[in-house]
């Protein structure tokens, strides 16, 4: 059995803690421990064990706020709703979180329903992370929820730019393209089909823009459903997380707001205008998060180019700001009377370094202040 000097012992085979009383094997002389004879028959069994605990397991989203706010981490099999209002710029925390996800070796797929792929995929390259190889390795997949809307795709593609062509070629083999979002079947079976086709489980996230427009497209009863099937099979069922954006539309009572009794967790987004006068502050705090240690706090944020998401103190910043800075106040002519370095004494200000400096100033036997030179210093 395997003890850690900071804790229980555990089975040698789940890596759980175990009671005292354990079920042993004895196997070419060495005797094992286990918490139960499930476990025992299970080593039995099999060629290997596990080396740490699986079940929940937790990880850092690498959002610094929402790391900050999870010292523990978050469960990976969790629907997380990032609700919020407009403005608060759910779009780039969107993108970071598939960033994070890309640089952890980890896939992902991307659920948009309003906007185009090639969109998406600016909006990454806007903040400097290129995921242009990972479209093309097929680590990041685009569930297009959004182009159904057009009727001549083929006219929209001619009327593209030179970059945008290229972007479009890099982004279609890696696009999945949904007919018909309103058929809940077609849109839970395409988005099977990417999860499938990079072996999702127990790794990776989806990223869901959003139930808002989502819920434009289907009947209440249906958009509920929807969420609570994709939960049980996606984030239930393969330990895959999800995070749904949902902005405010000044109905806090409807779909998807009302959803707090189904999610996992909800984050908030606000902007708040009372932090700083005449601002409007972007702040980000976890409402709630089923299984983990949360610190329930609001941080401030902006997003700084490859950064992503920046946590600050706003009335550290406002106080900084308002301090004078010696470089920036204004300094009084130096050939007015009265004025300058020498006011104190009544003498008019020094001539300044190029005035000194003249040729011809040392042979005219003067030092900088008008008087005479000393004979005995030559």
């Amino acid at each position: 059995m395997t003890s850690r000097p900071d804790g229980p012992d555990r089975c040698d085979f789940c890596r759980l803690p175990a009671a005292a009383d354990s079920v042993e094997l004895v196997h070419e002389g060495t005797t094992y421990r286990f918490c139960s004879r499930a476990c025992r028959d299970a080593m039995r069994d099999s060629d290997r064990v596990f080396t740490e605990y699986h079940g929940h397991r937790r990880f850092s989203p690498g959002v610094s706020a929402l790391d900050a706010a999870l010292p523990e981490g978050l469960p990976r099999n969790s629907f997380v709703m990032l609700s919020g209002q407009a403005g608060a710029r759910h779009e780039a925390l969107d993108a970071e979180l598939v960033w994070r996800t890309l640089q952890r070796g980890e896939p992902a797929v991307f659920v948009t329903f309003q906007e185009p792929p090639i969109s998406v995929v600016e909006t990454f390259l806007t903040m400097e992370w290129n995921v242009l190889p990972f479209l093309e390795s097929g680590r990041l997949r685009i569930l297009d929820c959004f182009t159904y809307r057009m009727e001549d795709r083929d006219r929209m593609f001619h009327r593209m730019s030179p970059w945008n062509r290229h972007i479009h070629e890099v982004t279609r083999p890696a696009t999945e393209t949904v007919r018909d979002p309103s058929d809940l079947s077609e849109l839970e079976n395409k988005l099977d089909n990417c999860l499938e086709a990079e072996s999702m489980v127990d790794e990776g996230v989806v990223v869901v823009d959003s139930l808002t427009e989502f819920g434009t497209l289907v009947q209440p009863v249906q958009a509920y459903d929807f969420v609570k099937d994709v939960r049980a099979d996606v984030c239930k069922g393969r330990f895959v997380p999800i995070f749904a954006g949902a902005t405010y539309t000044g109905e806090p009572g409807t779909f998807p707001h009302d959803l707090d009794y189904i999610v996992d967790g909800v984050v908030d987004l606000e902007l708040n205008a009372e932090v700083v006068d005449d601002t409007l502050v972007r702040r980000i705090r976890i409402r709630k998060m089923n299984g983990a240690l949360t610190v329930a706090e609001w941080y401030a944020y902006e997003f700084a180019g490859d950064s992503g998401l920046v946590v600050f103190e706003p009335a550290e910043d406002e106080a900084a700001a308002e301090e004078p800075s010696d470089e920036g106040e204004p300094q009084p002519p130096s050939d007015v009377p009265g004025t300058g370095a020498d006011a104190s004494d009544g003498r008019p200000a020094e001539a300044d370094a190029s005035n000194r400096d003249a040729p011809g100033a040392d042979a005219a036997g003067t030092d900088a202040d008008g008087g005479n030179a000393d004979a005995g210093d030559e």
